[in-house]
C-alpha cells in the first residue's frame, strides 16, 4: 500500500471520527441526563452496541494507519506527532470513557453521565487537534 493511500485512509478516519466526536460531545451524551431511568439500561445497551459498531473499526484503521505513517516517517516527524495523539485518545477511552459507560451498565447515574461528559471533552480536543495536523499534512502534500 502506497504511503499517499495510507496517508489519506489516516486522514479520513481522523476527520470522520471528530465530526463524530464533537456531535457525541455536544448533543449524544448530554441527552443521557433526559433518558428516563426505567429505559436507561436498555439506552445504554442500544448505545454501546450501535456505536461500536461505527467507531472501533475506524478507531482500529487509524492507530494502524498512524502507526504505519510514524514508521515510515521515523518516531519524530510530524506523522508521528499524530500517532501519539491518537495513544491518548485510547487512553482517555480506556481511562474515563470505558469505565463510565460500565457504571451506566445498570443503572442511570447522574455522576457518572456528568464524568462521561466533562471528560469526553480530552477526546474532542485531541481528535480536534489530530485532524487539524492532518489537515496541515494534507495541504504540506498537495502543494
Amino acid at each position: 500500500m502506497s504511503p499517499e493511500l495510507i496517508f489519506l485512509i489516516n486522514t479520513f478516519a481522523s476527520f470522520f471520527m471528530t465530526g463524530l466526536i464533537w456531535i457525541v460531545q455536544l448533543v449524544h451524551y448530554p441527552s443521557f441526563h433526559y433518558v428516563g431511568a426505567d429505559n436507561f439500561k436498555a439506552f445504554q445497551l442500544h448505545h454501546v452496541n450501535s456505536i461500536d459498531k461505527i467507531v472501533i473499526p475506524v478507531m482500529i484503521a487509524e492507530i494502524a494507519t498512524s502507526f504505519g505513517l510514524a514508521w515510515m516517517d521515523g518516531f519524530l516527524s510530524l506523522n508521528a506527532a499524530g500517532f501519539y495523539i491518537v495513544i491518548l485518545i485510547w487512553v482517555c477511552t480506556g481511562l474515563f470513557s470505558v469505565p463510565a459507560h460500565t457504571k451506566l451498565e445498570s443503572l442511570k447515574n447522574e455522576p457518572a453521565i456528568r464524568k462521561l461528559v466533562s471528560t469526553n471533552w480530552f477526546r474532542t480536543v485531541l481528535w480536534s487537534l489530530k485532524s487539524s495536523l492532518n489537515f496541515y499534512l494534507l495541504t504540506e502534500l498537495i502543494q
